[in-house]
């Protein structure tokens, strides 16, 4: 039965990959927490909607830069093709 056994591995790897998600979660709200408690805005009396906006806004200011990394890291140089891949690649006319 080698689709069951194919079915259960998948969803073991399902597991796996949901409990690495919770794990990474933690993580970052913990590093988050880490910066608010280092910054002193724990100790402030900031209501949640105030804290959402806040949030809200150092997400805009870095997202744009890191949409922008990704798209020159997505855009390599090309190296001009050399003189006899140019002349190839030119169309013949009768």
């Amino acid at each position: 039965m080698p689709a069951k056994s194919a079915i259960s591995d998948i969803d073991a790897q399902i597991e796996k990959l949901r409990d690495r998600k919770k794990l990474l979660i933690v993580k970052s709200a913990e590093r988050f927490a880490r910066a608010a408690t280092k910054s002193g805005l724990a100790e402030l009396d900031i209501s949640d909607e105030e804290l959402d906006a806040i949030f809200d806004d150092i997400s805009r200011r870095f997202q744009p830069e890191v949409k922008n990394l990704t798209q020159l890291s997505s855009q390599t140089p090309r190296s001009p093709a050399p003189a006899s891949e140019a002349v190839a690649e030119t169309p013949q006319n009768g």
